[in-house]
């Protein structure tokens, strides 16, 4: 059933165009429902949004980046994340099972194909359901690109950390015990894997503040509060949760998978939307996938960091994503 009367109008018609035309939980078995929803218009051209993390959700604004006159947009929240049920479940919750869910989502709707957006994690899933469905996607449009290799995560938060914001950076080290401080990304996973909360609540904040400022070109504060971190009320952030199982098991992926698998892009057209001055996914991950994937176009947005809603971010991927529709239908 749609979630609002006015889905059912033509688009032209609606008071709010991005209204949801349907919207419900999908059981994709081993006990995981998830939140589908899809926008535009049907007979739209075909696509899909993957969100972040892994572990943040799809939220509202996402369904904006999509003309509703163009398009017939899907978005789901993956396993355990967002309005997806049980929420921040990591058991059967790898990879290869996110690729599977999205192609019970293509099924569902009837597409043949779809155009696959996606940032950061989500650039991640959609490089490798494209590797492993090529015939199933029409165009890719990525921004941020994650290679999902421990390479990465160790640059992010053992180099470019320290390099950039030296305070910060032993803000974050020095929540590790001194034993432990060899291996710090692996304290702070098991710890944030812990069932304890009182283990786990500190490093799943310290991890998502930290994480968060790397993610911004201009961040607000670039210090962790040491007494928020102790604090028991408030909600604890999903994010940490999901990336600590993933990261920890290298996200369910051989080494340098995406990358020794790019040939697998080949006849796919894409664009790569990348911030200049992204410091956890920086530019030379989208251009060593770029100098792989001949199809693909490389666009730099400057005076950028990571997130979508840095300056001229979130335009970008907006200009690519109809490019590349136009790409698709023509």
């Amino acid at each position: 059933m749609p979630p609002d009367a006015d889905a059912g109008k033509p688009v032209a018609q609606r008071a709010d165009p991005f209204v949801p035309l349907t919207s419900e939980l999908l059981p994709v078995g081993d006990g995981h429902d998830i939140h589908v929803e899809s926008v535009g218009r049907e007979g739209g051209i075909p696509a899909v949004y993957l969100h972040g993390g892994p572990g943040s959700g799809c939220q509202p604004d996402h369904r904006r980046l999509f003309d509703p006159e163009r398009f017939h947009a899907v978005l789901f929240d993956q396993r355990g994340s967002g309005r997806s049920r049980p929420k921040g479940r990591r058991e059967h919750n790898t990879l290869p099972q996110l690729i599977a869910d999205m192609e019970k989502i293509r099924e569902k709707f009837g597409f043949e194909k779809w155009m696959v957006v996606g940032g950061s994690w989500g650039a991640t899933l959609a490089l490798a359901y494209a590797q492993a469905h090529p015939d199933r996607v029409s165009g890719l449009v990525l921004r941020a690109t994650f290679l999902g290799t421990r390479r990465e995560l160790d640059a992010a938060f053992l180099e470019t950390l320290p390099r950039f914001y030296p305070e910060l950076s032993e803000d974050f080290i020095k929540r590790v015990p001194e034993a432990e401080r060899g291996q710090p990304l692996e304290a702070y996973w098991r710890r944030i894997l812990d069932s304890d909360v009182a283990a786990h609540s500190p490093f799943a904040r310290a991890w998502h503040d930290t994480e968060r400022i790397l993610s911004e070109h201009a961040p607000s504060r670039t210090r962790l509060d040491l007494v928020a971190l102790k604090s028991s009320g408030g909600a604890l952030p999903a994010t940490p949760f999901m990336e600590a199982h993933y990261f920890a098991n290298d996200c369910f992926m051989r080494p340098n998978q995406l990358l020794d698998d790019a040939e697998k892009l080949k006849g796919i057209a894409g664009i790569i939307v990348q911030g200049r001055y992204d410091l956890l996914c920086p530019p030379a991950n989208s251009h060593a996938l770029a100098s792989r994937w001949l199809e693909a176009e490389l666009r730099i947005v400057q005076g950028a960091g990571h997130t979508l809603y840095d300056p001229g971010v979130r335009n970008a991927v907006m200009k690519a994503i109809a490019d590349m529709a136009s790409k698709v239908s023509g």
